[in-house]
């Protein structure tokens, strides 16, 4: 919707073929600017509909060997993705955010760094509010803060942040891409086009990012047959051992790194830092009932954040997880759930994996609803102890998408 009114904007013609019904799809086409000028196909797409463009944009949600694609690529028809679209029309400098866990707070926090800091900053990207959606409105002093995942950098061509930052690397979206190397070289299209000006900020202690800077090629862009020699930008690391940490938080620690390098001053970072609240969906506490607290980590779709969720409690928790699984391996957390959690309580799609792998070290229900699932919560948790919803699954068996997750479980909290 955000391509098509920026079509709109600049006087072309927009078409959109989707795979679902009309009737479904209906809502959204109401955040089209003028819909008499949209030619829409609903219900599958079509070779001519398709062969009948000068571009094809996708959504993120789009595999690059969808047939439409492949019609496409047979006529010879530009192929890319909302990103590089809203990029090729970007008048300022970019900084790019992503990683496996904590892009949405890193990007939220250097946004917030830069408004601290006079700049005018535009968050945007995977963080909700598409890149497409604000990029025509941008002037050339602005910076754009944009959160990116694999799924967007997959169908980038020349996409070129002047900072490109990688939170962290660890297992995820194995339904997507075939394997961990797979999906590692999709992130590392974040560097691809950088050069000698820009800077690339990694995490000091994956072992992945130390691969990245000593083992060149990066994967050959669809427009450089020569491909790469390893990171042409100037490389910082975040999270050294050797440096002190003012903040236990690498992904504050990132985004100071990022001030570092555009000339912020870290006076103005730490003072971020101590006025941020977090981002929702997040560790958000939601409400604190009968000597229970509950804490909403909605967001939490990975091991890895899951892990996070975890560590960072202080109290003995009953934790709810499960959703759609992604292909992870969540034994790794076996340990830590077997030292942290009280009691599990399993859902979607998931619960029977989540089942088998945990029942060893904690005692695991399955349950069908979120509602369920809090219910069976408020009656296993006793005072000084967490209600911690932290699904390290994806959403969308059960949910819209994470946010719809987060706010369904804070509505039932706080009617109990």
């Amino acid at each position: 919707m955000a391509v098509a009114n920026a079509v709109l904007r600049l006087g072309g013609h927009p078409k959109i073929s989707e795979n679902k019904p009309l009737e479904q799809f209906s809502s959204q086409l109401q955040e089209l600017s003028d819909p008499a000028r949209v030619t829409i196909e609903t219900g599958g797409h079509t070779r001519a509909f398709v062969q009948d463009s000068d571009y094809v944009v996708l959504s993120p949600g789009v595999r690059l060997d969808a047939l439409p694609l492949v019609w496409a690529k047979e006529r010879g028809i530009e192929v890319m993705g909302e990103v590089e679209f809203a990029f090729r029309l970007c008048p300022c400098p970019v900084v790019a955010v992503t990683g496996s866990n904590g892009k949405t707070t890193t990007a939220t926090v250097i946004a917030e760094i830069f408004k601290r800091a006079g700049r005018c900053v535009c968050l945007c990207g995977n963080i909700g509010s598409p890149f497409s959606k604000h990029v025509l409105d941008l002037k050339p002093t602005d910076t754009v803060v944009l959160e990116i995942s694999s799924f967007q950098l997959e169908s980038t061509i020349h996409f070129k942040p002047h900072v490109a930052v990688w939170t962290n690397f660890s297992q995820n979206h194995l339904d997507r891409h075939k394997d961990l190397e797979e999906y590692f070289q999709a992130k590392c299209k974040i560097f691809a086009n950088q050069d000698s000006g820009d800077f690339a900020i990694l995490n000091d202690a994956q072992p992945e990012h130390h691969r990245l800077v000593k083992h060149p090629p990066l994967p050959n862009p669809p427009h450089q047959g020569e491909g790469m020699r390893g990171l042409k930008a100037q490389v910082r690391f975040f999270n050294r051992p050797d440096k002190p940490a003012e903040v236990d938080n690498p992904n504050y620690l990132a985004a100071m790194e990022v001030a570092r390098a555009l000339g912020i001053g870290d006076e103005v970072a730490r003072k971020t830092f101590s006025a941020f609240k977090g981002v929702e969906h997040r560790l958000e506490f939601v409400r604190h009932l009968k000597g229970v607290d509950f804490i909403n980590d909605s967001k939490s779709t990975t091991v890895e954040a899951g892990r996070w969720a975890l560590e960072r409690s202080r109290k003995s928790i009953v934790m709810i997880c499960g959703g759609l699984d992604k292909h992870l391996d969540y034994s790794p957390l076996k340990s830590l759930v077997a030292q942290k959690v009280k009691h599990m309580i399993a859902m979607g799609q998931a619960r029977d994996i989540m089942k088998s792998t945990f029942s060893d070290v904690v005692p695991v229900e399955t349950v069908e609803s979120l509602q369920e699932a809090v219910s069976v919560a408020r009656d296993k948790a006793r005072p000084g102890e967490c209600v911690l919803l932290s699904p390290m699954c994806a959403s969308f068996d059960m949910f819209k998408d994470y946010e719809h997750r987060g706010e369904m479980f804070k509505e039932i909290v706080n009617n109990l």
